[in-house]
């Protein structure tokens, strides 16, 4: 059977493929094998540029400007080269290597800088490189602009609805009121927190040799001050170079990555939950879709199910970043193989948290807050404000006020007469009575609208 997206085994190449066309060019086995490519030209040029390096460079600039050319032009020709040269050597970095000597083979002024292809590198040297690249540019390219996205439109919710009053439910009980901005703005907070531990993580990178030590280095070039000549080229890349490892880098900064991202997901997906149950009592409607259907026998229903989709897919992306802090930085001695398969599902964990962003997007694009919904829940339990009177009273000194207020309203929905009556019996100040017979549970809401724009107003500033 073919290979389609009605075939695929995978939903990311399924039925999600037109939404990861960007992933696939980074994540895919053709964006690895082309930043394998790019790490060994660069580490070729850059071998070349150094002077204690004899018998080898400097490059000419036409030289330079083919090698360049032949790791920013690499296209899946290229990498459908490498993969049947892997046919043969049954590896896919050497495969790497020997399509490089290849290109370089057709002319005699390259093929004499052939044996420098590789130079004293394993496999892991050129494969920790590539995946800090993809991880990082997975990170600057895709990951960063749909999580601004998102907290963008959710900034603009909370600025929309600073001043909307509506209950709040500890335990899914009525519970003393807030407004829905602020509810909004409690997430951006966590999720830009996050967002920027998540950008400050340092993608490291090491290329030391076989286990660390440069052995092969410093016997073929004993002058040559290798740990600052690795250190160099790593931050050439962009990178952090990494001086202690074994033949891998051991991945402590994937787990750091993965755990931040996991962090990021986890408060989306408890944003998505809420949005969910908040959808279900009434506080958003759902706008309407010409053409969708919600149940196929249930004519009236509006599904929430950009929310379902991305809690679904949050689950998912969590469960394999979890898999990957804690696998990756275990290594057995100075190496086991265990690692490249589960690198290999990086782009798995990223595709499902950017379809949970995607989707989690259009759920909220869809919202409309209901002001009459929350207005007729407020105003349908009083006996929130009990918080507040039994406060006052403690503050004139009643040792009881928890009590009374507990006997008069635990379990029990109380109305503002049954309040205002029990308030003027109260033994209060003047301007306390007045200030508690005043109150509603509308406006019983605190600073609530002010922390809402609080937070909007940190930002533009």
């Amino acid at each position: 059977m073919d290979l389609s997206p009605l075939t695929a085994i995978s939903p990311l190449d399924g039925r999600y493929a037109a939404r990861l066309g960007a992933l696939r060019e980074l994540f895919s086995e053709y964006g690895l094998i082309r930043l394998r490519t790019l790490t060994e030209v660069r580490w070729l040029q850059f071998l070349a540029s150094r002077p204690e390096i004899a018998d080898f460079g400097p490059l000419s600039p036409v030289v330079n400007g083919y090698l360049d050319k032949l790791a920013e032009d690499f296209g899946p020709e290229d990498a459908r080269r490498v993969k049947a040269i892997e046919r043969t050597t049954n590896h896919d970095v050497k495969a790497v290597e020997y399509l490089i000597g290849e290109r370089l083979g057709e002319d005699a002024d390259l093929d004499r800088i052939r044996p420098f292809v590789h130079f004293a590198c394993t496999s892991e040297d050129i494969n920790n490189i590539a995946y800090a690249l993809m991880l990082r540019r997975g990170r600057e390219q895709l990951l960063l602009p749909a999580l601004r996205e998102l907290g963008g439109r959710l900034r603009a919710l909370t600025r929309a609805n600073a001043e909307q009053p509506m209950l709040s439910r500890t335990h899914g009980q009525t519970a003393s009121p807030t407004t829905l901005g602020k509810e909004f703005a409690n997430v951006v907070a966590r999720l830009e927190r996050q967002v920027g531990l998540l950008s400050a993580v340092p993608p490291m990178a090491k290329i030391n040799g076989a286990v660390g030590n440069f052995n092969a280095h410093l016997v073929a070039y004993p002058d040559a001050d290798w740990p600052a000549l690795s250190e160099a080229f790593i931050e050439s890349l962009g990178l952090s170079w990494n001086p202690y490892t074994t033949q891998i880098e051991p991945h402590d900064w994937i787990a750091e990555y993965c755990d931040a991202l996991a962090r990021i997901n986890t408060i989306l997906l408890d944003l998505s939950r809420d949005c969910w149950s908040y959808i279900s009592i009434g506080y958003f409607r759902q706008r309407r879709i010409a053409g969708e259907v919600g149940s196929s026998t249930m004519p009236h229903k509006i599904n929430p199910i950009d929310f379902e989709n991305a809690e679904g897919n949050l689950g998912v992306a969590n469960a394999l970043l979890q898999h990957f802090s804690a696998k990756l930085p275990v290594s057995r001695w100075q190496r086991d193989l265990t690692d490249s398969t589960v690198l290999r599902n990086l782009g798995v964990a990223l595709g499902h948290s950017l379809l949970a962003y995607d989707s989690l997007l259009k759920g909220l694009g869809k919202l409309e807050p209901d002001p009459a919904r929350m207005a007729a829940d407020l105003d349908a339990n009083w006996e929130v404000l009990g918080e507040a009177i039994q406060t006052v009273m403690r503050r004139h000194g009643q040792a009881d006020a928890y009590e009374q207020l507990k006997a008069l309203t635990r379990g029990e929905r109380v109305g503002a007469k049954d309040l205002r009556s029990f308030i003027e019996g109260l033994k209060l100040s003047a301007a306390d009575r007045e200030r508690l017979l005043a109150l509603t549970p509308a406006g019983y809401t605190g600073i609530a609208a002010a922390l809402a724009r609080r937070l909007l107003d940190d930002h533009d500033s």
